[in-house]
């Protein structure tokens, strides 16, 4: 896709919180991402072509994407855009043969989950239909109340991911290494719109939480002195760019350990 449709008021109010850096590295993801029609699947890869630092691509991927069951980093709203594209692209070729006398009949293109000419009430028709459907008849796991389980099956049924004896162990292992019941995982899934679970996205976002800001000269002097331990006016550095890539550096090297 050469285009896509921007609404700069709802991107402001999301990314207000960012820093320049993160600001650009988002919009080159998203260019990316509507450019390749394709999700994310090699994060090392995707630094390359953003042109940014791995810190960086890996907190947006975590707040503004959602790794789904095939391993790449989902956008909801840009997979929509260009299912919509595809769709009439499909649909412009099928009437250019018809037009100009290739007849011959073809499969029925199978039509997005959001057609580009869907009215609220048809929307609304497949939310419900979807909403009634059979839930996944697998049992109520060990300490979770059968309401919120009900509730999580029909999330996921929402986003058409059916909860398999695999998703399900998965999610366990991840709430074993995370340390949290299998209940708040459930929970913090429905309520943040996560598709799925990683104990590392908690222990990212706790660190992340300690991260003092780096927007001015005066919040990295004072980053470099809480978690690096030492003297701004002690250091060593040409600038404070050279301060905040060591800040950064830091950090990174304590989400390895």
């Amino acid at each position: 896709m050469n285009f896509y449709p921007f609404h700069i008021g709802d991107y402001i109010s999301h990314t207000s919180h960012l820093s320049d850096e993160e600001d650009l590295a988002y919009r080159r993801m998203i260019d990316l991402y509507y450019l390749t029609e394709k999700p994310f699947d090699d994060i090392s890869l995707l630094c390359r072509r953003v042109k940014a630092e791995l810190a960086i691509v890996e907190n947006l991927l975590h707040e503004f994407f959602i790794f789904e069951d095939d391993d790449c980093w989902h956008s909801k709203r840009a997979d929509i855009e260009i299912a919509k594209y595809q769709y009439l692209k499909e649909s412009g070729k099928k009437g250019a043969e018809i037009r100009w006398g290739n007849r011959e009949e073809k499969p029925t293109q199978s039509i997005p989950s959001s057609p580009p000419n869907a009215t609220p009430l048809a929307t609304k028709t497949i939310t419900k239909t979807i909403t009634k459907t059979k839930v996944n008849t697998i049992p109520t796991p060990a300490g979770v109340s059968g309401d919120l389980w009900d509730d999580f099956l029909i999330y996921r049924k929402r986003l058409k991911a059916p909860v398999t004896d695999r998703v399900l162990a998965r999610l366990v292992k991840e709430a074993d290494l995370a340390k949290m019941p299998l209940t708040d995982v459930l929970e913090t899934i429905i309520f943040k719109g996560w598709r799925s679970f990683e104990a590392s996205w908690i222990q990212q976002a706790q660190q992340k939480a300690k991260e003092l800001p780096l927007g001015t000269d005066q919040q990295i002097e004072e980053a470099y002195r809480v978690e690096c331990g030492g003297d701004p006016r002690l250091a060593r550095f040409g600038s404070y760019f050279e301060m905040k890539k060591f800040i950064m550096d830091t950090r990174d090297k304590r989400k390895v350990a």
